[in-house]
């Protein structure tokens, strides 16, 4: 999985700034733009950004602000901490991936088109479904590990 999301990311972050460099060298050098390159850009940079997220979700790499681990001294309450951060994310992600669902079902039942290209924007849109699905897939798999690390850990004193 490691490898696939490696290349799929490598591909679409040379894509985007491929893209990017030939509008800002034909807008801007030759005093040409190629009409309708940046419209084809955003379903590559929608789906980078979102497949990034995914993979830090995948690595449980996400940032985080862990300002109690200073305050707590052992291992099992900064585990609890963890499982309890883990939960909340877990239920947020419940929450937008419901949300990105309708959108889902919207932009396939009503399936626009971009204004100059003419390409279905369900293309772009479905990105955000199939991510967030994707990431509360990842959070479930990190939140049972780390609940059973902590029903695991012995109870200190």
């Amino acid at each position: 999985m490691e490898r696939l999301f490696r290349w799929v990311l490598t591909g679409l972050m040379i894509i985007v700034a491929g893209m990017e460099f030939i509008q800002v060298a034909t807008r801007y050098v030759l005093q040409i733009p190629m009409m309708g390159l940046e419209e084809i850009l955003v379903y590559f940079a929608l789906w980078l950004y979102v497949l990034g997220s995914v993979n830090a979700s995948r690595e449980d790499t996400q940032i985080t602000a862990n300002v109690l681990d200073v305050f707590l001294k052992t291992e099992r309450s900064k585990l609890m901490i963890r499982v309890t951060a883990d939960l909340m994310g877990l239920v947020v992600a419940l929450w937008l991936t419901w949300w990105a669902g309708d959108y889902f079902l919207y932009s396939w039942k009503v399936w626009k088109f971009s204004p100059t290209r003419y390409i279905p924007t369900f293309y772009a849109e479905c990105s955000l479904f199939i991510g967030l699905a994707l990431m509360t897939i990842y959070g479930s798999v990190h939140f049972v590990r780390n609940v059973k690390r902590l029903l695991a850990s012995p109870v200190e004193a």
